[in-house]
C-alpha cells in the first residue's frame, strides 16, 4: 500500500521532476515509511511507500530492473503473489527481493497485459517500457485502489489521489457539469472517467491503459462481471451455494493474512465485519486479534453507536478490542482535516467514522481487515426487492436510489448547469448492457461495479490511507464477487436482504448478530443537522465567500428552514450535501 505518481512528456521535453516531487509529497500520509523517484527523458516517477508484504529496502520504489528494461511504482497488494512468484521462477527468473512489487514487474514481463487475470488482489500501478517508450497503467477488478490522471497534448501525469494531482499546476479546474449532476444525484458517486475536475479524470476499475511517448492513448476494460449461474451450476440448490460461499470467504479471508506485520479487524457489529472476526479466528489468527469499533452521540432520535454487537462478538472471540467514542465537538473540529483527505468529496456519514476510526486503529497496526461489499455483493438493501418486483426496472431504482430526480436538480443549481439528465441517463445506459438478464442482477451490477466502488471502497481507502493504515476488503476478492453474481437473486433478497451470506454465516457467528436489525456506522449528528454542526453548515453555504455559482439562492433558504425534514430517499441530508462540496472545494483551494 502506497502512494504513486509520475509524468510521461510528449513534448520531446523531459519530465518535470520538480512536479512529480510535489505531487509524490502529497501522498506522504499514503506512504510515509519512505520516499523515492526515478527519471528517465520524457519519464518521471514518484512513489510513497507503506511497508507491509516485505519490509526490506529491496522492495523499494521506484522499482528499476535494467536487466528486462522496466520500471515501476506499484500501489497495492497482490495476495497471491507467492504463487505466481513460483510460476514465474519456474520460467527462470531471478528475484533479487521477497515481497509482491518485483513479482508484478516481472509478470508483467512474461505475460504482459494477460497478466492482468492472473493477480488476486488490489492494485493500482504503471510500468514504463524503456525499448518502446510505452507507459502501461492499469487498476485492479473493483476499484480498490483509485488512479487518477491529467492527460493533455503536452504530458500525462498520474498519481493515487486528485488533489495529489493539483500540487502540479497546470490543470484545468473548472466544475465538470457531467459529475456535478452525478454528485448531487447519487450521493456524490461521479463514475469513472469523471471527477468533478474537468482537467481530471480516474481511470475506470479493471481497465489499463498504454500511452506512448507521442501522446497516443488506448484503454480496455480487462475484466467485467458477468450474471447468472455457469452451466454445471444451473441444478444448484440453496445449501449448494450456502456451502460455496462460506468456502469462497474462508479463502478470501485467509489470504488476506498474507503480510509481515500484523492484521487487525474494523468491527462494527454487523453481519459482515462480525463474520470476518469469526473467519479469521477459524483459520487460527492469534489470541491477540485486534478488533476496534467507533460509536457517534445520539442524534434526532436516532442511536449512535452499535456498541452491543460489536461488543458481544470481541467477546465471544476473546479478542483485544478497542471502543473509540466520538463527541460532536470532535466531528465538527475533525471534518476539515478528513475532508482534506479525500480526493473526491464525499456525503457518507461514514468518512467521518473512517477517518477517526483509522487514526485510532493506525496506533496500534498497520493493516486491517474491513468488511466493505457485502451489501452490493449480496443484495442486502431496500431497493433490491423494490427493483426485483418492478414493471419498470429503471424507475424503481431510480425513485429509491437517486437523492433528487432531475427537475428537482434543476431547481437545486443555478441554471448554467442545467443541460441534460446525465444521471438517468447513466443509469438507463447501465441497465441495457448485456451480462445480466434479471432487472436484479441489473441493480446489482450497476452497484458492485460502480456505487460501490465510488463511494464505499474510496471512503475507506481516503480515510485509512490518511493515516498510513492499509485496509483488506475480502468481500472484494473477485472469487466472491464472481460467486455472488452466479447465485441467483431468489436466494440472496428473503430475510431483508443477503440471505444466502446470513444462513452461511450461522455456521460460524453467534445467531444474535444475524437477526439484529440492519445498520450502519451512524453519526447521528451529520444526518439531523442542529447546534454548532447547523450553524457551520449555515456559513458553508450563506457566506458570499462561499458562493461559487453553483447552487440556486431560493433552494438553499428553502433547505436551511427544515434542515431536519430535508432528506433525500436514502434519508441522506440534502443540506449537507450542498455544504460538503463547498467544504471540499474550500480545503483543496478550489
Amino acid at each position: 500500500m502506497c502512494g504513486i505518481a509520475g509524468e510521461l512528456r510528449f513534448d520531446k521535453r523531459p519530465s518535470d521532476l520538480s512536479a512529480v516531487e510535489r505531487i509524490t509529497h502529497h501522498l506522504e500520509s499514503r506512504g510515509p515509511d519512505a520516499c523515492g523517484f526515478h527519471s528517465s527523458g520524457p519519464l518521471g516517477l514518484g512513489h510513497r511507500r507503506l511497508k507491509i508484504m516485505d519490509l526490506d529496502d529491496a522492495s523499494g520504489q521506484p522499482m528499476i530492473d535494467s536487466e528486462l528494461g522496466l520500471s515501476m511504482v506499484f500501489n497495492g497488494a497482490i495476495y497471491n503473489y507467492p504463487e505466481i512468484r513460483a510460476e514465474l521462477e519456474a520460467k527462470g527468473y531471478r528475484f533479487f527481493s521477497g515481497g509482491d512489487t518485483e513479482v508484478l514487474l516481472k509478470a508483467y514481463h512474461a505475460w504482459g497485459e494477460a497478466m492482468l487475470p492472473k493477480l488476486n488482489g488490489m492494485f493500482a500501478f504503471a510500468i514504463w517500457e524503456r525499448d518502446t517508450h510505452q507507459l502501461f497503467i492499469a487498476r485492479d477488478r473493483l476499484g480498490v485502489k483509485p488512479l487518477y490522471f491529467s492527460l493533455t497534448d503536452r504530458r500525462l501525469r498520474f498519481a493515487s489521489a486528485l488533489p495529489a494531482l493539483l500540487q502540479g499546476g497546470d490543470i484545468d479546474t473548472s466544475i465538470n457539469p457531467i459529475a456535478l449532476n452525478h454528485y448531487m444525484s447519487f450521493h456524490a458517486v461521479v463514475p469513472a472517467p469523471y471527477t468533478l475536475i474537468n482537467g481530471i479524470e480516474k481511470l475506470p476499475p479493471a481497465t489499463w491503459m498504454r500511452v506512448d511517448a507521442s501522446g497516443k492513448a488506448v484503454q480496455k476494460r480487462w475484466w467485467t462481471l458477468d450474471y447468472g449461474p455457469r452451466p454445471e451450476e444451473e441444478g444448484f440448490g440453496f445449501e449448494d451455494w450456502k456451502t460455496r460461499v462460506l468456502d469462497t470467504m474462508r479463502e478470501a479471508v485467509a489470504i488476506r493474512q498474507r503480510a509481515a506485520v500484523d492484521v487487525g479487524v474494523l468491527l462494527s457489529g454487523g453481519v459482515d465485519s462480525s463474520l470476518l472476526v469469526g473467519l479469521l479466528r477459524e483459520a487460527g489468527a492469534a489470541d491477540n486479534l485486534l478488533t476496534f469499533s467507533i460509536g457517534f452521540e445520539d442524534a434526532g432520535g436516532e442511536r449512535g453507536d452499535e456498541f452491543q454487537y460489536s461488543d458481544l462478538i470481541a467477546k465471544h472471540y476473546g479478542t483485544r478490542h478497542h471502543q473509540l467514542r466520538i463527541g460532536e465537538h470532535e466531528i465538527l473540529e475533525q471534518l476539515p482535516a478528513a475532508f482534506r483527505a479525500m480526493s473526491e468529496p464525499m456525503v457518507s456519514h461514514d468518512c467521518i467514522a473512517f477517518y477517526l476510526l483509522s487514526r485510532e486503529v493506525s496506533k496500534h497496526c498497520k493493516v486491517v481487515q474491513s468488511g466493505q461489499g457485502a451489501d452490493e455483493l449480496f443484495a442486502g438493501y431496500h431497493w433490491y426487492p423494490q427493483v426485483d418486483g418492478s414493471s419498470d426496472p429503471v424507475a424503481a431504482y431510480l425513485a429509491a436510489f437517486r437523492d433528487r430526480d432531475f427537475a428537482e436538480y434543476a431547481k437545486t443549481v443555478q441554471p448554467k448547469w442545467v443541460s441534460e439528465d446525465y444521471s438517468g441517463d447513466f443509469v438507463r445506459a447501465h441497465f441495457a448492457q448485456p451480462g445480466a438478464s434479471a432487472a436484479v442482477d441489473k441493480a446489482l451490477r450497476i452497484d458492485s461495479t460502480v456505487m460501490l466502488v465510488d463511494d464505499p471502497v474510496k471512503r475507506v481507502d481516503n480515510m485509512t490511507m490518511a493515516w498510513g493504515l492499509e485496509a483488506r476488503t475480502p468481500f472484494l476478492d473477485y472469487r466472491v464477487a464472481e460467486l455472488s453474481a452466479r447465485i441467483p437473486g431468489q436466494f440472496k433478497l428473503p430475510d431483508g436482504g443477503k440471505h444466502v451470506l446470513k444462513e452461511a454465516a450461522r455456521r460460524v457467528i453467534p445467531a444474535e448478530v444475524i437477526d439484529r436489525p440492519k445498520g450502519y456506522f451512524p453519526v447521528p449528528g451529520l444526518k439531523h443537522l442542529q447546534g454548532a454542526t447547523l450553524g457551520w453548515v449555515r456559513e458553508l453555504l450563506t457566506d458570499p465567500s462561499q458562493d461559487r455559482g453553483l447552487f440556486d439562492r431560493g433552494m438553499i433558504e428553502n433547505l436551511m428552514s427544515n434542515p431536519d425534514g430535508q432528506l433525500t430517499p436514502l434519508r441522506g441530508s440534502k443540506l449537507w450535501q450542498l455544504a460538503a462540496l463547498n467544504l471540499w472545494l474550500n480545503e483543496h483551494g478550489l
